[in-house]
This record gives structure tokens, sequence and C-alpha cells, in this order.
């Protein structure tokens, strides 16, 4: 099967998964009203190109944090990679290294994160703060040894209720797995993840306070706390409703960008996680303010198809897309794909 777009590739990992682990990965909240409509929303776009711009070769590339990326697509954090690969996180960062773009780890990654470092990719660490704040400590020292940022997901007071896992008896990974970030460094046992009903702004402050990497917050929908975001000094904002696996009905990550965006008003960088699955789905992204976007599910197909080489043809399948149709729409650079290009 000739694989030419990221449909493509869902389907040769639909069949190559086991059911109730497929059902994981794609699944989201309560009736996946959200979920299908990260998707609908980014239908509701169009685009308005220019003409006759002599813009030349696109080019994609963006920085962050200091940072020189090959372009606008990072992974986004997504639990259990070797559910889908044997190599599982390794796998995603030896591709993420190749592709010259960022890996964020899952805390719940099935391979340590010294091990996923030792690819050489550059590498953020996603956070759950722990009501344990010495384990919570412990985690962001391993990050800070081997990471470039921390991104706190901030959109999980409770685990959001799953109805595919609950029918499949999906509670726990099959033996020989373990969220191997989780371990506790005196015990050596894994430790559950603790989603903190208590975390608060206060937890933020004390948060940045101890760590030296740039902390950004994945999970704002609402343009208030980006404003309070930016009013407490956090570094960057991550617009994203969990993929649709936290509350369902929330608003689509991509209409909830522009309010963010002018909330935020240049201040700090704003990214996008949800939905994305074409080269277009960038480019309206970024058109909308983002400075980047963030793909998981995508990520994870790739990876279930052909482990590092799936993941790599993932990210080259989205650079080709993003580059044509920035040719297309007459911009040279991501700095030229503004909000006229758009039209609802």
């Amino acid at each position: 099967m000739t694989l030419v777009s990221l449909r493509d590739v869902a389907v040769s990992a639909r069949r190559r998964l086991v059911p109730a682990h497929y059902d994981f990965f794609a699944g989201g909240a309560g009736e996946e009203r959200t979920l299908r409509d990260n998707r609908a929303a980014f239908d509701r776009w169009r685009l308005r190109p220019r003409v006759l711009r002599a813009a030349g070769v696109p080019d994609p590339r963006v920085e962050l944090f200091g940072t020189e990326l090959s372009g606008p697509v990072l992974i986004a954090p997504t639990a259990f990679h070797r559910l889908a690969h044997p190599d599982g996180e390794v796998a995603t960062a030896r591709a993420a290294r190749a592709a010259g773009t960022v890996m964020t780890v899952s805390m719940a990654a099935t391979r340590p994160l010294e091990q996923i470092a030792a690819t050489g990719a550059r590498l953020w660490f996603q956070l759950y703060p722990q009501p344990d704040r010495d384990f919570t400590a412990s985690l962001v020292k391993r990050a800070e040894r081997a990471c470039t940022a921390l991104v706190v997901s901030v959109d999980s007071p409770v685990l959001g209720r799953r109805a595919r896992d609950l029918r499949n008896g999906f509670l726990d990974l099959p033996p020989g797995l373990a969220c191997e970030n989780l371990r506790d460094p005196v015990t050596g046992k894994v430790r559950d993840i603790v989603m903190d009903p208590s975390l608060g702004w206060d937890d933020i402050d004390r948060l940045r306070a101890g760590t030296g990497l740039p902390v950004l917050l994945k999970g704002v929908l609402h343009p208030a706390d980006a404003r309070e975001a930016v009013a407490r000094g956090v570094d960057g904002i991550i617009v994203s409703n969990h993929g649709g696996r936290q509350l369902d009905n929330a608003v689509a990550a991509i209409d909830a960008l522009p309010a963010v965006v002018g909330a935020v008003d240049g201040r700090i960088p704003v990214l996008l996680d949800g939905g994305v699955r074409r080269g277009t789905d960038v480019l309206t992204a970024l058109a909308l303010g983002a400075s980047a976007v963030l793909v998981g599910r995508p990520v994870i197909w790739g990876l279930a198809h052909d482990g590092e080489a799936g993941v790599r043809q993932v990210l080259s399948l989205l650079h080709e897309e993003l580059t044509g149709a920035m040719a297309l729409c007459g911009a040279a650079t991501v700095a030229d794909l503004t909000r006229d290009l758009l039209a609802a």
C-alpha cells in the first residue's frame, strides 16, 4: 500500500494495532464530540491564496526558545508508545531528530527519559505536577538534564471518562510495560500518576521558581487563563483540549486559538495541539496566530505502521504538504502566513 496521506497511515496502523490499544490511542472522552469537532473545525476554514508574489521556494523554519527547527510541526506528548512498537519512544525520538523537530516526552512514557535523550533528539518534557512535591522536583531535575522545556498539563484535575477503554477493560499496561518516568528514585517502584484537583496558579509559580527551563502550559482554552499565564511569567501556551480526551463538548482547539492569541498579544509563543492532520491545517493554525503546532495521534499511527521510519514518514508528509500549501498561497516564510489568507 502506497501511503500518500496521514489518512493512509492511520488505516495501516489500525490494521496492525491490538483493537483495545487502537481504541486507547484513537478514543476520546464521553461521546467523543470534542474529538470529532477538533477535525470538523479545521474543515470549516478555507484558504484565500495570494498570487504573483515572487515568493520563491518556501522556508518553513521556525525558532522557539532559542532553538531553530526545520518547521512548525512538533511532536505532542502521548503515552505508552511501546503499545504501538517495541522500540517505543526511542524510535519516535530518533525520527524527531532526523526531522529536525522537537519531541515532547510524555510523563507516561514507556521508555525512561534518559534512554530517549540518548538519541540526541531535542526534547521537551510533559509534567503533571504531583501532590508529592519531592517526587515532582525529582522529575523536574531529570528533565533539566535531558530537555530544553517543561510542558505542564493543566487541563486534568481528574481523568476524563473514556468509554472505549471502559468497554475494552483497558485499565492498565500489559505485563512487561510500565510508565518508566514514574519509577520512584528511592524504591524503584512505579508510581501511579495522580490527577490533582487542588492544583492552582501558586503551584505554577513554585514550579517556575524551581527551574531554569522555559515553562509552557498545555490545555489552555480560555483567554482569561492566557492573560493570567502571561501575568505570572509563563513562557508559552499550548492551546489544547487534550485531544478530546478530557472534557467532552469542550471547544475545538482551532476555534479557541484566535481568542487566546489575542489575549497574549504577542508577548509569549502560542502553540496549538489538536486535530492537525494536513499541511493546510498547519497553515491555518499559523495564519490564526500560532507559532507552531503539535501532533499526537498521527505520530502513533506512524509508529505502529513502521516504527521510526513510519514516524519519519508522518513528519515528512506534513512538511511536504505545508511547504506546498505555502507556495500555493504565495508565502515565502511562516511570517507571511497571516489572517487575510483565511476565509471562514
